[in-house]
């Protein structure tokens, strides 16, 4: 490798960068930008929608309504940031202040998650949960506005920076570019839902979003200051103006113009485009009416994005409700996305070597339209298996009472068997320290409860819409307890646990994470959240102790209950009883691989086919314009999937996934009919007959204006024979 002085021409906007082994210096400035900036964004993003349900408590229905709007947020401001960029600052300027807007609104995102600023009780709950939501609103915003900004610049950018002769060097340029996307995606994605699952705080430990946020806000300061360093390496292109704009101006003085003229006494013409022939060259008319042949096919496609993007939505939080062990290694709900990058860098170069070939060596005609309409159905299919899953999760689930219902649960503290009597269920038979298998439900809030032989009989409120547990003590004239139970799932994963006491006395018992406190006798705990693994719990009564193990899932609550016959010492496992109340998580995430593997593998024939189809299709000059369109679709499949749940409000999650692939499978009929008519164009070729026109009306013209010359010259030179001979006469 030798350094030299970069052989470009000189000039306004040129840097002074070197080259080494033959790429400009300045461009490796811009490659770790590109890395520290799509680990950023996919971070943040990757634990955006647990963070909306457990830090903000927001239901479901709104957490996946905001990631949406800002996604396609995310993909309107690119066309902000190309306008911005060609029209006024120029690239680098661009890159640089939206960048700084960026680490802002990144900083903001963190600084909403440190639950401490407003828990003034200590209670690990945000007291004022309204300056933790308008804070990250506002990050939320400013991230959008620069993600999207620089999206469209940072490449352009980089392939500024390259001269005329090193094509084959641009080239390489683009495909680390591109691999540094997929690399800081996956590493974040990997990354951040470790950091989230950590305990945080300054007085009260909790799941630590501040630090999965944080350390993305910390890669885009190192971004940031990365690319201002090679400042005076950069060549800095001076705007030249936006071609959007100008396709924009087109169009709208076709339309204006069209509506002037819409009386009967002016002639049709072929095209409505050709209404702009007063006043725009004949070439960029053809060349939009290219463009809008191909945006016309990029109306159904928004129902593709409405899908896919959905994997970081409710397949995150269908994970939640999933076993995550593989093995001894343990994956977070948010971790699963991890599958889609991993998948991309598989299936590209099997479909491109393998698939393709084979299909065209099978004698079937593989067009792109064709590759973009299997892979709408196979995100279909990603969703009809997400279904399936579904109701798997559902089976496992309990039913909690409803607002008009009560459920109750029994626990015999005794030692000995009792026989108890229940409204309208059958004499149940309840062994000495055990408890009912399930919960009874009822329809009215007093219930008669009778226990033992001869019976005591007791009268029994309930609380509506609650679950309890009634606690029946040895000696059945003493006072009988009622817990308040569960009803919901514990969340994030955790384990919700308490202990009952039935000795007569006191017990303290602690883990090394939370501290149950003292249980008086024949009392209760409140529940305490244990994470999942193996936890040790020390049980201590005077100078006695135990030590009980227990070994916890996913999403499970328990009651553990300390009989009176309970010895302490080392044998003293096997004493508690442990009654479960809602059962852990039971469906395995790896059920999931099958849905992301459909969704990945449309999102390689749909996505990547799609963008080559439009590049083929458009003029070289046009790309931007189809680039600004396709984002755009993204942006609307984001918008449609508020507008679909909030229509549809479906009760049972496996059918909003139906409802959501019946869509698709009836858009996929729809442009596989507009591709069926779609006729196959060569820009170039057009764009060649259109020059050759021109060429010859100039050659028209030229001709003309030389016969015209001599013309000129011979009615000149008879004047002056004619006054010659007059002068003679």
């Amino acid at each position: 490798c030798i350094d030299k002085e970069d052989p470009k021409k000189r000039g306004k906007g040129k840097g002074k960068s070197k080259d080494v082994c033959g790429y400009p210096l300045s461009i490796f400035f811009i490659v770790v930008n590109e890395f520290c900036e799509r680990f950023s964004y996919y971070g943040m993003r990757a634990v955006l929608v647990l963070y909306f349900k457990y830090f903000l408590q927001w239901d479901e229905d709104l957490a996946t309504s905001i990631y949406h709007t800002f996604v396609a947020l995310c993909y309107l401001t690119p066309i902000l940031g190309a306008i911005v960029a060609d029209s006024w600052l120029g690239k680098f300027k661009t890159i640089v202040y939206l960048s700084i807007v960026y680490t802002i609104g990144q900083v903001a995102m963190a600084v909403s998650a440190v639950h401490d600023i407003t828990d003034s009780n200590r209670d690990g709950t945000p007291d004022n949960m309204t300056f933790h939501v308008a804070l990250s609103m506002v990050g939320l915003f400013l991230i959008a506005l620069g993600t999207g900004g620089i999206k469209p610049c940072v490449a352009a950018f980089g392939g500024d920076q390259f001269s005329e002769h090193q094509d084959k060097q641009r080239r390489t340029f683009f495909s680390v570019f591109y691999l540094c996307i997929n690399g800081g995606s996956l590493l974040s994605t990997i990354i951040t839902p470790i950091l989230r699952g950590q305990e945080c705080g300054i007085y009260s430990q909790q799941k630590c979003y501040s630090l999965a946020f944080g350390v993305p806000a910390a890669l885009m300061v190192v971004a940031l200051v990365v690319f201002i360093v090679g400042s005076g390496m950069y060549y800095k292109a001076e705007p030249e103006g936006n071609i959007m704009l100008d396709v924009c101006k087109c169009i709208g003085f076709a339309i204006k113009n069209r509506y002037r003229h819409r009386s009967n006494q002016y002639p049709r013409r072929q095209h409505w485009m050709d209404w702009a022939e007063e006043k725009y060259d004949k070439l960029l008319i053809a060349q939009i009416k290219m463009v809008l042949k191909v945006l016309f096919l990029y109306i159904p496609l928004p129902m593709f994005w409405t899908l896919f993007d959905q994997k970081g939505s409710r397949w995150t939080l269908q994970a939640t409700t999933m076993n995550g062990y593989f093995g001894k290694l343990v994956i977070q709900p948010d971790q699963m996305q991890i599958f889609n990058p991993i998948l991309i860098l598989t299936l590209v170069p099997i479909m491109d070597s393998v698939i393709y070939p084979l299909i065209k060596k099978c004698g079937f005609n593989f067009t792109p339209l064709k590759r973009m309409t299997v892979g709408m159905f196979l995100a279909a299919m990603a969703f009809v298996c997400a279904a399936l899953v579904q109701v798997e999760i559902d089976k496992t689930l309990p039913v909690f009472p409803s607002a008009s219902q009560s459920q109750l649960k029994l626990l015999n503290m005794g030692s000995s068997a009792v026989t108890v009597n229940l409204p309208g269920n059958e004499s149940l038979t309840l062994n000495a320290a055990q408890a009912s298998d399930k919960y009874f439900t009822f329809e009215t809030e007093r219930i008669i409860v009778s226990v033992g032989s001869p019976g005591m009989t007791q009268a029994i409120f309930l609380k509506r819409e609650s679950r309890q547990t009634l606690l029946i003590p040895s000696v059945i004239s003493d006072e009988w307890l009622l817990t308040q139970d569960l009803t919901s799932k514990p969340g994030q994963g955790n384990n919700e646990i308490r202990f009952v006491n039935g000795m007569n006395m006191p017990v303290n018992v602690t883990t090394s994470a939370v501290d149950l406190g003292l249980i008086e006798p024949f009392y209760y705990s409140t529940y305490s959240t244990i994470k999942n693994g193996e936890t040790k719990f020390s049980l201590l009564s005077g100078s006695q102790s135990c030590e009980y193990i227990k070994d916890f899932g996913f999403g499970g609550s328990y009651t553990f209950f300390i009989p009176s016959t309970f010895v302490f010492g080392p044998d003293c496992q096997d004493s508690i009883t442990v009654v479960e109340d809602i059962e852990p998580n039971s469906v395995h995430m790896a059920l999931q691989i099958p849905q992301y593997f459909f969704i990945t593998a449309g999102e390689v024939m749909f996505s990547v086919t799609g963008l080559e189809f439009s590049y083929s299709q458009a003029p070289s000059n046009m790309k931007a314009v189809l680039q600004a369109g396709w984002l755009f679709t993204v942006a609307i499949g984001n918008f449609i999937v508020l507008i679909v749940a909030e229509i549809a409000k479906l009760p049972n999650k496996w059918a909003e996934y139906v409802l959501f692939a019946s869509l698709l499978v009836l858009v996929c009929i729809i442009f596989s009919t507009m591709a069926y008519f779609y006729t196959y164009i060569d820009p170039s070729e057009i764009e060649d007959q259109f020059s050759k026109k021109v060429d010859e009306d100039e050659d028209d013209k030229d001709k003309r204006e030389k016969a015209e010359i001599k013309m000129v010259r011979r009615d000149s030179a008879e004047s002056y024979d004619d006054s010659y001979k007059q002068s003679n006469m």
